[in-house]
């Protein structure tokens, strides 16, 4: 009986340790076949490849600019005194000599008043001078002096005059009003700011161009010939009318190493405002430039690379220089020629020195379903 007991637990022993064993060796062999299928079902996959292409094209390029009014200005008081009435509101549009402040006229019509007076007088003492001299009662001159202090008396009244033109503010041009600095009633000193006045029927847009772009334009453009530029509005939104540059500035910035242009563009619906922002957009033609599809490239720390595949369907990561960015396009610089297969999709799927299968695709091809490509 003791002999049985201690049979039966070996027995069983054995038999567990076949069945592990047994499931073992199926894992092994499920998991190696499972590989060797997802190994068959990689090596499958083939890849699109394509190359570099010489073609004209045009590279838009922007530049953050200011958009100023072509008159933009401080309207302030002449005279002193108390703001009396104001004849407009801000934001609004007033026409060139329109009424806008006066100021309290109350001294300067007194001091007009006197001045009037005493232009009178001396009007009336140097007629009657003259009718004496004439009958040689009196010397010349008297008569001379009587003619001096009339016109003396002219220029003083001319001059309040002038003082009490001055209590009356009038729009110097057609523009918009921007905000009150001052409120009815208010006591002014000579020269306070009252508001500004900007005329945008044209706009000023300065932007700034760094010395090898200066360059290429002055190089590129004939004289007395303008560049058209388009601007872009702060809303991404691209503004109706193109504009012109007509004025570059005559120095550069040491610090920035930019130059400074000026654009002219027509406002005549009156949307853009003086102060704002947005982006210069230019126009650049290019003569045989090397292209490639932007989805090719990859980035790594900053520096930007693409997949070569060489005679060996290896793959090689190669360095490339971009000299301009399109939509969807790659301007070359430097680092690949014409000749070159690069790698145009599953960047992510692939390595350094792999070894693929491919279908080679045209350049054009790839380009028309693209949504820009080179014209």
């Amino acid at each position: 009986m003791l002999t049985e007991i201690i049979t039966l637990p070996r027995f069983k022993k054995n038999s567990m340790r076949k069945k592990l064993m047994w499931a073992g060796i199926t894992a092994v062999l499920l998991t190696s076949t499972a590989c060797h299928h997802e190994k068959e079902k990689e090596e499958k996959v083939k890849f699109t490849v394509t190359s570099p292409i010489r073609k004209d094209t045009l590279v838009t390029r922007e530049y953050v600019c200011q958009i100023r009014g072509i008159q933009h200005i401080e309207l302030r008081a002449l005279e002193r005194g108390y703001l009396q009435e104001i004849f407009v509101d801000e934001g609004k549009f007033v026409k060139k000599g329109q009424l806008m402040f006066q100021i309290l006229p109350i001294i300067y019509q007194a001091e007009a008043e006197r001045a009037k007076a005493e232009a009178n007088f001396a009007e009336i003492e140097y007629k009657n001078t003259e009718r004496l001299a004439d009958s040689n009662i009196v010397s010349p001159n008297e008569l001379a002096l009587a003619k001096a202090k009339y016109a003396k008396a002219i220029a003083e009244l001319d001059l309040m005059k002038a003082h009490l033109f001055f209590t009356q503010i009038t729009a110097p041009f057609d523009g918009i009003m921007d905000r009150f600095q001052v409120r009815l009633g208010s006591l002014l000193d000579e020269g306070d700011l009252l508001t500004t006045l900007s005329d945008i029927s044209t706009l000023w847009v300065y932007f700034n161009v760094p010395e090898a772009e200066y360059l290429n334009y002055m190089q590129n453009t004939k004289k007395d010939s303008f560049m058209t530029v388009q601007l872009r509005m702060a809303n991404q939104q691209m503004f109706q009318y193109p504009g012109v540059v007509k004025t570059i500035e005559a120095e550069f910035n040491h610090e920035t190493g930019n130059i400074a242009f000026r654009a002219t563009f027509p406002n005549p619906d009156m949307l853009l405002r003086h102060g704002e922002t947005g982006n210069v957009v230019v126009t650049v033609p290019l003569k045989n430039a090397l292209l490639i599809p932007q989805k090719s490239v990859f980035e790594v720390l900053d520096q930007r690379y693409v997949y070569v595949v060489d005679k060996n369907n290896v793959l090689k990561t190669r360095r490339i220089h971009v000299a301009s960015e399109m939509p969807d396009l790659y301007v070359i610089e430097s680092g690949l020629q014409e000749s070159d297969k690069i790698l145009l999709d599953g960047l992510r799927l692939v390595n350094d020195n792999d070894t693929i299968q491919y279908e080679y695709q045209k350049p054009l091809e790839v380009m028309k379903h693209l949504k820009l490509h080179a014209e």
